[in-house]
């Protein structure tokens, strides 16, 4: 996944390089200053969850911690609203739907025993986003974008090993590049997202098969984390 992050950065920057050695007969020229404009977008994410394990023993002595060892691609789809503040910077409202899952590992070190279970999470993400561009070069522009947001979880289900709250806030970060053409602009990002708020629902009342219950007391605490790679089409 590193290797994907850098070889996308590096196409990116070396694009918006390349084209700035020669003036160019610049697409949508006054593109840029519409008041507003919208758009979709389609991508794919990396879900994960950031674990903190309570190392608390269980009443028969057993002490289990968790892991998740692996991250699965998920698909991302979504709507763009922008609204122009000034030459460089832009308010944008992006809400997305991303479908993915996470794998769970719980291992207990003495016994050498191990438990699986994947917990699926489609997250409507309701973010506030603030777009800060430079200077345009021909029909190419970076640009950096940072902001909150609010998320919804409509994939938990109850009575699992695992059950995550229907709520989380966060904040994020990302970089792209704006590719102009004739009558669109298509526009990658790479986005960081990482959750604020302990995202783990402790208060079993759901569980009817109690062996479940020492999986989920042994996590004291986690935050969501996800990478996003988007394509965007305004």
């Amino acid at each position: 996944m590193k290797k994907k992050i850098y070889i996308f950065l590096c196409l990116s920057f070396l694009f918006c390089n390349l084209s700035a050695q020669k003036q160019k007969v610049k697409n949508q020229p006054y593109g840029d200053q519409k008041l507003y404009h919208f758009g979709i977008s389609i991508g794919l994410n990396y879900q994960d969850i950031l674990l903190i394990n309570n190392g608390i023993p269980t009443q028969s002595g057993e002490t289990w911690f968790a892991t998740i060892p692996n991250y699965s691609p998920g698909f991302s789809v979504g709507l763009i609203s922008d609204l122009y503040l000034n030459p460089y910077m832009n308010l944008r409202f992006t809400p997305m739907l991303h479908f993915g899952d996470k794998i769970f590992e719980f291992v207990e070190p003495k016994t050498k025993q191990n438990f699986k279970t994947s917990i699926r999470s489609n997250y409507v993400t309701v973010p506030l986003d603030l777009k800060i561009r430079s200077l345009r070069l021909n029909n190419y522009r970076p640009y950096i974008i940072t902001g909150a947001y609010a998320a919804i979880d409509m994939g938990r289900k109850p009575d699992e090993a695992v059950y995550l709250k229907a709520i989380d806030y966060g904040l994020s970060i990302g970089l792209g590049c704006d590719f102009y053409f004739p009558i669109i602009k298509v526009i990658p990002e790479l986005r960081f997202s990482f959750g604020l708020v302990d995202i783990f629902n402790h208060n079993r009342t759901d569980l009817t098969d109690e062996s479940l219950r020492k999986y989920s007391d042994s996590i004291s605490k986690g935050t969501t984390r996800m990478i996003s790679l988007i394509l965007n089409f305004e």
